[in-house]
């Protein structure tokens, strides 16, 4: 006999977004749906479970709370998170499983162990359990704020350890990018215009994404639990700055409130000293920048570009194609045939492609700013390893 998958929906959302109210209000409206809900605290006293158990939703008979404090599920509880998975499941009492993930976990990682079989713990979680909707909830009167505030969790102490220098707007925008469907919570404290540019520039981050407003975490029930609406792959490329990539053309559209986006494609790579100083006058009115970069330093790779605010996150992002042996080189445009038309004959793939999304972006004004740091007709002709690099490029000469 096959055992039935229980479906699983998963509550992510910085801290304060209002997560444990959201999941309060399901609970007291699940029409008769046994429960089990898992709620994971960073501190050692898990507020948020004795926050549940106060609301008295639980039936201490049908369903079950379980605690999961001082740890993190997307990294150092991901082992227990399985095996309280797999005993609520073999215990055969519960129609869905709902987990309230910590304000400060990614949802890749957690949405990843319900796609494989652990080899160190023997847990099969695709075998009991399904995914059934990646849900962020997102302090509609906070945003801009935490989005603006330059913090790292460290600086807020709110870090998994010294070893996590995540910047709060990094993990804000990690969790509005990977989801299937966005509370937009506590819309009553905004008004309906800033409400409304707020909603437009989550779209551009999120297009595939189910928008719901809320107020005081009051959403139906059926917009999160037992949706069918997870898919691993499409959630994991459903950000808007890969949407914008993947587009064969792409006319720049701006919406209501000065809301729009465009690709920046250059066959020329960057001067390092040019392009750092760029970065470190970053156009406010850019909100998003994500994409490869093609530099002209040592070792002949991609660079990686990720802009959210004011964090800018930049670094090598492994060789270009055109740099690895002929080869690895025809093997992998055989099967990658799309690289295949953006080929150049004398460059490769060799080229930068970053994707801006923001409010009241003057395109002409940034694209020749960028522009102007790109290399010369006569640099390019002159050895680049010589270039001043005070960009993060821990990278060998070739």
């Amino acid at each position: 006999m096959t055992q039935k998958q229980i479906p699983v929906t998963v509550l992510s959302g910085y801290l304060g977004s209002g997560k444990t109210t959201v999941l309060n209000h399901v609970l007291h409206n699940r029409q008769g749906l046994k429960v089990a809900v898992i709620v994971n605290d960073m501190s050692e006293v898990n507020i948020d479970a004795a926050m549940v158990k106060g609301e008295a939703t639980l039936s201490r008979t049908e369903e079950k709370l379980v605690e999961m404090s001082n740890g993190c599920i997307c990294c150092t509880l991901r082992d227990d998170l399985m095996q309280e998975i797999e005993k609520l499941v073999n215990e055969g009492k519960y129609g869905y499983i709902l987990i309230e993930s910590t304000g400060i976990s990614e949802p890749v990682p957690v949405a990843q162990t319900f796609t494989y079989a652990d080899e160190e713990t023997g847990i099969d979680l695709t075998r009991l359990a399904k995914l059934d909707c990646l849900v962020t909830v997102v302090d509609a009167n906070r945003f801009w704020h935490d989005y603006a505030s330059g913090q790292s969790l460290l600086d807020r102490n709110q870090a998994t350890g010294e070893e996590d220098t995540r910047d709060v707007v990094d993990l804000l925008i990690d969790q509005i990018e990977t989801c299937d469907v966005l509370l937009l919570n506590k819309c009553d404290l905004v008004e309906e215009a800033e409400l409304q540019k707020l909603e437009g520039i989550i779209r551009k981050l999120q297009p595939s994404a189910k928008i719901v407003r809320t107020v005081n975490g009051q959403v139906n029930p059926v917009e999160i639990l037992n949706t069918g609406r997870f898919d691993f792959e499409k959630v994991s490329m459903s950000a808007g700055w890969i949407q914008e990539l993947e587009k064969e053309t792409h006319t720049p559209e701006t919406e209501e409130y000065g809301i729009g986006s465009f690709v920046y494609r250059r066959r020329k790579p960057f001067h390092p000293s040019r392009l750092a100083e760029f970065m470190s006058y970053w156009p406010e009115e850019i909100v998003r920048a994500k994409g490869l970069v093609w530099l002209a330093a040592e070792g002949d790779v991609a660079a990686s570009l990720s802009q959210a605010g004011p964090s800018i996150q930049f670094g090598p992002a492994g060789h270009w194609v055109a740099a690895l042996p002929e080869a690895d080189q025809a093997e992998i445009l055989r099967t990658e045939p799309d690289m295949l038309a953006k080929w150049d004959a004398r460059w490769g793939d060799r080229q930068t492609e970053l994707v801006m999304i923001g409010i009241d972006m003057e395109r002409s004004i940034i694209e020749d700013e960028l522009d102007q740091c790109l290399l010369s007709d006569e640099e390019m002709l002159t050895d680049w390893g010589h270039f001043e690099n005070p960009l993060p490029w821990p990278v060998e000469v070739m």
